[in-house]
């Protein structure tokens, strides 16, 4: 509904069809221009530009950009040769008759202009400027995109899931700390003191009784909370698309996100090739160092091991060799290559091994003089370069050696150009360990638990069907019914089936170490409502702020989420977490001690 008390159109409603007619337009000054005796200001509303011609300089004397201003004229063409085709209303103008000031603006922090956006001088500040007048920068063009996106993207999903039989529910935001690989940000209760709530990491325990209670098809777009240590792909509270169903199995899980996922591609204008791509965890790894694998490109990582089993290179005699091409590489000037072993150190290694394959055929490089002459010879075949490229080198523990070589693969492809933000390469990665050790120092979740072994997903994940017998007899290698959907190198979004036999939970729970009593405190609720007929059940969490930045193509998911954290989840612009007065402490009761009560 355009029109209203201040409007009877916004800007881009405005057409070549409304020639002659009288409009009544309210919004933003975006930019003022002056041309002897006439004044020409760009009107800016949340749809677009239209441009405004002002004949009497006494009412356009005080307009400054950023006013609001409410604007009544006529509609007129353009003059020939004066249409602007980049802008949607570009062939028409509106005269002002008349111009009210709604609100005065003063000089702004930093341009916003959309006449800008695409101009050089349009520089912006430095993020912490930009979060601490977040309502200015929200302004922007870019900005006010991403917001409609993720409107577009919920919209989209609630009708695919409405279609498919979903009922939303929403669950609460103060309930009991359970353990889920996190740690909680917790709520002192006022009324209770020295008890605690805790803001949900995910409604994981809270959807699994909506099983129990018979909501067969559950779905909420629901905050979580957790608090880690801060990275740039983080914020402490965040968004997911949670989804659970009853009476299915993976299969069935995968087939519904599928239907989810490419309906909300759809609303932003992009069309996805069902069904989705496959690829086992192990396979991620041994192919591209990572369990979020980027396949909008190739060059996968090629194990050397075998090959150098009999080296004298001591740095090979690892448990595991493994190499990336980098194709042209051989052109690379030392200082690069120097400079990407800073690159590596930067990431925890050591440094980054390398050979050059020259245009002459001669093998060149700091390893290169290491390797037997059997190995010089067929090195080059063994990992499918050609003369010119170069190849890096990782030798270690498998895990760390892969990782480091996943991020060699990727950087490679980021400078080399491949890294196309619109174009969206899908997969899932099925077959996951249940298990993973807690003794992994690159490791920074919570342990779930007091043994050597923590829950690859959570604990209420099932074994796969080959390991329902035997999971707690060799954790080490134990798979699950977990499933990842990955795109353009992240991970966005996870489930699993979940565990509905207590025989079986408790055995997972005795893996973790984790004792009868131990459950019963955290999650007895949980435990006591599978005692009532809980069935079969699996889901999956789509995160919300990365799906919107893999449409959006932005860097960041702070620039999808409306009012975000900055770094250390300080938030610039009310000045969050703030200290709290003596008075307020005193009421939550976080110092209450019960010897004080006797």
């Amino acid at each position: 509904m355009s029109q209203t008390a201040y409007r009877t159109h916004h800007a881009t409603e405005v057409t070549e069809a409304l020639a002659g007619d009288k409009v009544t337009l309210s919004g933003w000054v975006d930019r003022r221009r002056d041309h002897g005796g006439v004044a020409f200001i760009d009107l800016r509303d949340t749809t677009g530009l239209v441009q405004v011609v002002i004949y009497d300089e006494e009412m356009a004397r005080p307009l400054r950009s950023e006013f609001v201003i409410q604007v009544t004229g006529e509609v007129r063409l353009r003059p020939e040769g004066n249409e602007n085709e980049h802008l949607a209303t570009g062939k028409i103008e509106v005269v002002a008759e008349s111009i009210d000031v709604l609100a005065k603006s003063d000089a702004l922090p930093f341009q916003v202009s959309t006449a800008l956006e695409n101009e050089s001088e349009n520089k912006l500040p430095g993020e912490e400027v930009r979060l601490k007048y977040r309502y200015l920068d929200l302004r922007r063009p870019s900005m006010q995109r991403n917001l409609k996106l993720r409107s577009d993207m919920s919209k989209a999903a609630r009708q695919a899931l409405d279609e498919m039989g979903f009922t939303e529910v929403e669950t609460p935001t103060m309930i009991k700390s359970t353990p889920e690989g996190a740690r909680d940000f917790v709520v002192p209760a006022r009324l209770v003191p020295g008890s605690w709530y805790a803001l949900p990491q995910s409604p994981q325990l809270l959807k699994q009784l909506l099983m129990v209670s018979g909501v067969e098809r559950y779905y909420q777009l629901a905050r979580c909370y957790r608090d880690e240590d801060f990275r740039a792909d983080r914020q402490p509270e965040f968004t997911q698309l949670d989804m659970e169903m009853a009476f299915v199995d993976q299969e069935d899980v995968m087939a519904m996100a599928e239907k989810v996922i490419a309906a909300i591609w759809k609303a932003a204008g992009y069309e996805i090739q069902l069904p989705i791509q496959r690829i086992t965890w192990q396979e991620a790894m041994d192919k591209y160092g990572s369990d979020k694998p980027d396949l909008r490109f190739g060059n996968p990582l090629v194990e050397l091991t075998d090959f150098f089993k009999n080296t004298p290179f001591r740095v090979f005699q690892a448990p595991y060799v493994g190499a990336v091409v980098f194709k042209g590489g051989a052109a690379t000037p030392r200082r690069q290559f120097d400079a990407w072993q800073e690159w590596a150190k930067q990431r925890g290694a050591k440094g980054l091994a390398y050979v050059v394959f020259a245009e002459d055929g001669e093998l060149k490089g700091p390893v290169a003089k290491n390797l037997s002459d059997e190995e010089r010879a067929g090195l080059r075949e063994a990992v499918g370069a050609e003369e010119g490229d170069a190849v890096f080198f990782a030798a270690g523990a498998r895990a760390t050696a892969q990782t480091l070589l996943g991020a060699v693969r990727v950087e490679l492809a980021d400078r080399a150009g491949l890294l196309k933000p619109d174009e969206f390469a899908f997969t899932w990665v099925v077959d996951f360990p249940m298990f993973k050790s807690t003794d992994d120092p690159d490791d920074d979740d919570v342990a779930i638990g007091h043994s050597k072994w923590t829950a690859m997903h959570h604990p209420f994940t099932m074994p796969s069907k080959d390991w329902v017998d035997s999971f707690d007899k060799d954790p080490e290698h134990a798979m699950s019914d977990a499933y990842d959907i990955v795109c353009n190198g992240n991970e966005m979004g996870g489930g699993s089936v979940r565990i509905h036999r207590d025989d079986i939970q408790d055995r997972v729970l005795d893996v973790l170490g984790i004792t009868a009593e131990e459950a019963a405190d955290k999650f007895g609720f949980l435990l006591e409502a599978f005692k009532y007929g809980a069935p079969p059940h699996a889901g999956i969490a789509l995160g919300w702020d990365r799906a919107a930045a893999i449409l959006a193509g932005a860097e960041s998911i702070r620039d999808v989420i409306a009012f975000p954290k900055a770094g250390g989840g300080r938030d610039p612009l009310t000045g969050a977490p703030a200290p709290i007065s003596a008075e307020q402490r005193a009421e939550t009761g976080v110092d209450y001690e019960p010897d004080d009560e006797e």
